[in-house]
């Protein structure tokens, strides 16, 4: 029997190929899972900052809002997407809006706001005056004034006080009861100012008439206490003869310079304006026919906010105390007589 020939096996020298591909291929993988990993969004990146910060912080950090997108509709059945009556054509495109955060309150928008619920509140007061005390507008015993700042309501003080007294008559009560009631609701600062004419009055109460001038508006700024009107809003001044709104030289003007402004401001800065923008007449009254008084036309004096005492008639100014404030060259038309405030009346037992 024939041997059979034995063959050697030859040593395959490739045999390392195969590992070396599957390596290549786990790093390959390894890469491409590492560089999925690092890729960040940025946008969903900063939105979680700024969410992160906000909430940290308190601060109001705005995203801008996306811009409302337009979306070709795809793989739509032309019916739909074609309007009736049009047969074939291109596709409608559909607007689809992106919600918006809402933006933060600027501060000068709030302060549009309240100025705007300032005039709305004046008009509100000026309407209501008008229709309580149309009887006396019409007998032009009563004028009604709006400025941007303030709104006045000018009484003469023939339907309030006696001659030369400042204790209110009875027919006055009515009048201010009226204007009180329309008042009490609204937060507006009011200012009460007191008027005279240039006839002198020498008393035992009112040596002049800066005396009469206060204390009738102190009289009608208490009456308003009594009746509700929160005292911390209240302020009275005194002009004495020194405003005059008519010739003093009839007896028409006369009566029309006593008289008593009821001034009823838009906010805690409009005393400011009523002492510098009215006296340079940058306020302008709504009705222009209306007799000009020292609140809505240009003055040229000036004013001295707050005389704590007075020499009284006939005397001499005392002398300064030391470290106190003067007051140069001062004359009885430069000064002015204010109260701030009024206490509520103090009632006996």
């Amino acid at each position: 029997m024939r041997r059979k020939k034995h063959h050697e096996d030859h040593v395959n020298h490739e045999a390392w190929a195969i590992p070396y591909a599957d390596l290549m291929t786990l790093l390959l993988a390894f890469f491409v899972v590492m560089y999925a990993v690092s890729v960040v969004n940025e946008g969903k990146y900063r939105v979680m900052s700024e969410s992160i910060i906000e909430a940290f912080n308190g601060s109001s950090h705005v995203i801008a809002p996306m811009p409302q997108t337009r979306v070709q509709p795809h793989n739509v059945d032309p019916a739909v997407a074609t309007p009736a009556g049009q047969p074939g054509g291109a596709t409608t495109p559909v607007s689809v809006p992106i919600p918006q955060r809402p933006q933060p309150v600027r501060a000068a928008d709030m302060r549009l706001l309240e100025q705007r619920a300032e005039q709305r509140n004046l008009e509100l007061i000026r309407d209501q005056v008008q229709r309580a005390l149309q009887p006396l507008i019409d007998k032009k015993m009563v004028v009604v004034r709006k400025t941007t700042s303030w709104l006045e309501v000018e009484l003469r003080t023939d339907i309030l006080f006696a001659s030369g007294v400042a204790k209110l008559s009875p027919q006055a009560g009515g009048v201010l009861d009226d204007m009180a009631a329309i008042l009490k609701p609204f937060p507006n600062p009011v200012r009460v100012e007191g008027y005279t004419d240039d006839r002198p009055i020498n008393t035992s109460l009112y040596p002049s008439n800066w005396e009469l001038s206060a204390a009738r508006a102190a009289s009608v700024a208490r009456l308003f206490s009594e009746q509700g009107i929160a005292p911390e809003r209240l302020g009275i001044v005194g002009w004495s003869e020194y405003r005059p709104a008519a010739d003093n030289g009839t007896e028409d003007g006369r009566n029309h310079n006593r008289r008593v402004l009821i001034v009823v401001l838009s906010n805690e800065d409009a005393p400011k304006r009523l002492f510098n923008d009215a006296n340079k007449g940058i306020e302008v009254a709504d009705n222009a026919d209306a007799p000009a008084t020292s609140s809505s036309v240009a003055a040229t004096l000036p004013v001295v906010p707050r005389l704590v005492s007075m020499p009284s008639a006939g005397r001499g100014a005392p002398a300064p105390q030391p470290g106190a404030p003067t007051m140069p060259n001062a004359d009885a038309s430069n000064l002015t007589v204010t109260a701030p405030r009024i206490a509520p009346p103090e009632h006996g037992p």
